[in-house]
């Protein structure tokens, strides 16, 4: 595989993140498949922020530790990364803030004087040396930074770029793939674009990292994409504005993270006995409370499994690249309208805010979904019972239905009881839900493998692992199985799945092996956990150095 790492490092308020990008199109217009993983404190400025671009020839989804170029705009973004740097690594750094550095020193506080250029501007000159060094045509990194930066900024981001460019010399050359360039986009916009493809009306969310950026996304597309997209003054207010929404017949989803999701519950709870339905993106972080707020983890499994008081049925997903957050994100939208009920996406950081190569023609859809609406014929009951336990749907305002919604247990016409029969039969229609989507659900890909059935090793993961998991695993001959659904659990298919499995490794991003826990009550043996809880994702070279103790 013909692969390169970049690294560009800096303080926070320099623009990381947007320069981070800008590498990965520079790359993409060559063909290669991108991954950038974007790490930064929960600071507004100074601290330490890095990016690693990692470009393939064939699709990735993972770092790796050693990187081939490190751009450096402070001495700290060399010595944070000595681990990462080999014998083959390029370094070029600002020698105005790392005098003495080796590798290319950019005099970059002379060009951004002498071309009267902005300090943000310092990117270009990066890029146009990352350019040079790789042996990148000038066209090309022209091209990028005029599809990336505004009109009104692009003269002064070229001449800068160009002055970066001459600065160096060429030390490799980067041969183009006989590839489409792709678009680069993040977890949270293709969870987005997925919501409104499943039919998304309005987006309510207050922003909470991981998904602020899924917030900021929709909102400055919003005329485009046809949606409303609101920004209440609390979580509280998100979860109960939606489900007023919905109730109203409107499809809704609302973002969060762990603390805002604890405050949503009694919503939550709401939509269970409601019959509501309501779509969550739940991003993952660090915890407990506010915990490392700009970090990663797997450590919410079995929070939004069980979140919310009584019984009651819930979809729940954890894609792990963009297409399944793309693909499951409208289909949790579309099964939650369908059976009115709560559906959780379950993302992270890694993930959320990582960025990737997204090739929508590759996608396999899955069949669109519609609501079962009333007929009009008849006294309209809204929690009518029927045999799948999903009652035809009406809305306030509509000729000839009264449409009665509460938090009480009640009866089919929605009036307040607390008769036993009636309230047992409320909770099996409830449970009678969970079952019909369980049963449907076994005609989609909830369960997904990668290598031969025979290789004697399993390595199980979810969401955002799974890469890492796939490249490590491919290097040790070992098979790897991943769960998406995980609510409700889909026994048969994970069982027919693990047959023949071999020695067996379980991979997450928690201290307690929360998968593992889920499948040990599901009845399946989970094999030994490997796991890291850091509040960073593994590399690709970590875990295969891990997995090999394992199956040693």
């Amino acid at each position: 595989m013909a692969e390169y790492s970049i690294l560009i490092g800096g303080k926070a308020g320099e623009g990381i993140n947007t320069a981070g990008l800008s590498i990965a199109g520079l790359f993409s217009r060559l063909g290669y498949r991108i991954y950038m993983y974007f790490d930064y404190p929960s600071l507004i400025r100074g601290g330490h922020n890095f990016a690693i671009i990692r470009a393939a020839d064939r699709a990735i989804g993972a770092h790796r530790t050693p990187v081939d170029v490190l751009l450096a705009f402070d001495r700290n973004s060399i010595e944070n990364h000595r681990e990462r740097i080999h014998d083959g690594t390029t370094v070029i750094h600002d020698a105005s803030r790392a005098a003495g550095s080796e590798g290319y020193g950019l005099p970059l506080s002379t060009i951004l004087k002498e071309e009267e250029a902005p300090p943000i501007t310092g990117n270009s000159a990066m890029l146009g040396a990352l350019a040079r060094v790789a042996g990148i045509g000038e066209d090309i990194l022209e091209d990028v930074l005029r599809s990336s930066v505004p009109e009104k900024h692009l003269p002064a981001n070229l001449r800068v770029a160009r002055r970066g460019y001459d600065a160096v010399e060429g030390v490799f050359t980067v041969e183009p793939v006989d590839a489409p360039a792709l678009p680069v986009l993040t977890g949270n916009e293709a969870a987005g674009l997925g919501l409104v493809h499943g039919g998304l009306e309005s987006y309510v969310a207050y922003p909470m990292t991981p998904t602020s950026n899924l917030l900021h996304y929709l909102a400055g597309h919003a005329e485009d994409l046809a949606i409303k997209v609101i920004h209440p003054e609390n979580e509280i207010s998100v979860i109960l504005m939606a489900l007023g929404l919905a109730y109203a017949g409107e499809r809704a989803a609302v973002g969060t993270s762990g603390g805002g999701f604890c405050l949503m519950t009694e919503g939550l709870s709401l939509a269970g006995m409601a019959e509501i339905p309501v779509t969550i993106v739940m991003g993952q972080r660090p915890g407990p409370s506010t915990g490392i707020p700009t970090y990663t983890s797997q450590t919410d499994l079995h929070f939004v499994l069980s979140a919310g008081q009584g019984e009651f049925p819930r979809f729940v997903v954890a894609p792990g690249d963009l297409e399944e957050a793309y693909t499951w994100s409208a289909t949790a939208l579309m099964l939650s309208w369908k059976y009115q009920i709560p559906s959780i996406i379950l993302t992270d950081k890694t993930l959320a805010e990582g960025a990737y190569s997204f090739d929508i023609e590759a996608l396999t859809p899955h069949p669109d979904l519609e609501p079962v609406l009333r007929d009009g014929a008849g006294e309209y009951r809204r929690y009518a019972p029927t045999e799948s336990g999903v009652s035809p749907l009406a809305f306030p305002g509509r000729e000839g239905a009264v449409v009665k919604t509460n938090s009480y247990a009640h009866d089919e016409a929605g009036f307040t009881t607390e008769d036993p029969v009636v309230v047992r039969e409320l909770q099996d229609k409830l449970l009678r839900k969970g079952e019909s989507l369980a049963a449907e659900l076994a005609a989609y890909p909830t369960v997904k493998t990668y290598g031969a059935r025979g290789a004697g090793m399993t390595v199980i993961c979810w969401g955002s692992e799974k890469w890492a998991c796939i490249e490590a695993a491919e290097n040790l001959g070992a098979r790897v199985v991943q769960p998406l659904v995980l609510s409700p659990f889909p026994v048969h298919a994970w069982n027919e799945t693990m047959i023949g499995a071999g020695d067996v490794a379980c991979v997450e991003n928690n201290a307690t092996g929360q998968l593992a826990r889920l499948l040990r009550e599901q009845g399946f043996d989970p094999g030994r956990s490997v796991l890291k809880y850091d509040g960073r994702p593994f590399a690709v070279d970590e875990l295969e150095a891990r997995l090999g103790e394992v199956f040693a």
